[in-house]
């Protein structure tokens, strides 16, 4: 509770409309007025308020005062998408792909109307780490850096009580989805020209599940010439405590 009483000082809004790309309402929260942006993706089927109550917002509070970042904390449709367990898999990707582009037309041309400063960080822990890194890569040249805290970059792998999000089914929408698949084929010089220029952030604990898909996504990153700030971290570091602690050395 204190957590969200102390961030009741900064500026802080809220914002929710009807998503064209979506057909529903979205909601999100805008933390700070100027700065680089930070794109905030909620954990595995979270909400757009789970970073402030978590204590994330007040762990940069004082980079948020000082007008160094602004951070939109979006919601997430995972239970529709990826998470939707009595969706066809297919669908599942169709409606990710949906909220890809309402993060990139909806979004993103609305924080920019707010503030024009146009460093635009891409960041999320868990599921949100996975969100973050794979519009990053996709879309490289609207990002300028990526903070990734204990993701996962392979959806149609199953790890441990971590199933394959697809359940077997794949094409090439679930290809161009999943970072860690089609990073390792680019070359394109151009492209990964481009993705060099992005200052990425990987933060995973070195018991977490995800470890040795960080690792390997790593290495795939290193072979293209995209050299990742990578970090492990002590014991499975997959909770807000950790992740509170993570972003006041990341950012």
């Amino acid at each position: 509770m204190k957590f969200q009483l102390y961030t009741l000082c900064m500026h802080r809004e809220y914002h929710y409309w009807h998503s064209p790309h979506l057909g529903r309402d979205m909601e999100l929260l805008i933390f700070g007025q100027s700065g680089a942006r930070v794109i905030v993706f909620p954990t595995r089927a979270g909400r757009f308020y789970d970073y402030e109550n978590w204590g994330l917002i007040n762990a940069v509070r004082d980079k948020i005062d000082n007008g160094w970042l602004q951070f939109i904390c979006i919601d997430s449709i995972d239970a529709e998408s990826f998470y939707c367990d009595w969706c066809p898999p297919r669908d599942r990707i169709i409606r990710h792909q949906q909220y890809e582009h309402y993060i990139l037309h909806e979004v993103i041309p609305f924080t920019l109307e707010r503030n024009p400063d146009t460093y635009l960080i891409a960041h999320g822990c868990s599921m949100g780490a996975y969100h973050a890194v794979n519009i990053a890569m996709r879309h490289p040249a609207l990002f300028s850096r990526v903070i990734a805290l204990s993701g996962r970059y392979d959806l149609t792998r199953g790890v441990g009580s971590f199933r394959d999000l697809f359940d077997g089914y794949y094409d090439e929408d679930v290809y161009f989805h999943n970072p860690s698949h089609f990073i390792s084929n680019i070359s394109d010089h151009e492209l990964l020209d481009t993705m060099r220029r992005i200052e990425m952030t990987i933060v995973i604990g070195e018991e977490d599940s995800f470890l040795e898909n960080n690792l390997q996504f790593r290495d795939a990153l290193t072979n293209k010439g995209i050299t990742p700030s990578f970090h492990i971290w002590s014991g499975e570091a997959h909770r807000p405590r950790y992740w509170r602690e993570m972003i006041t050395t990341v950012f």
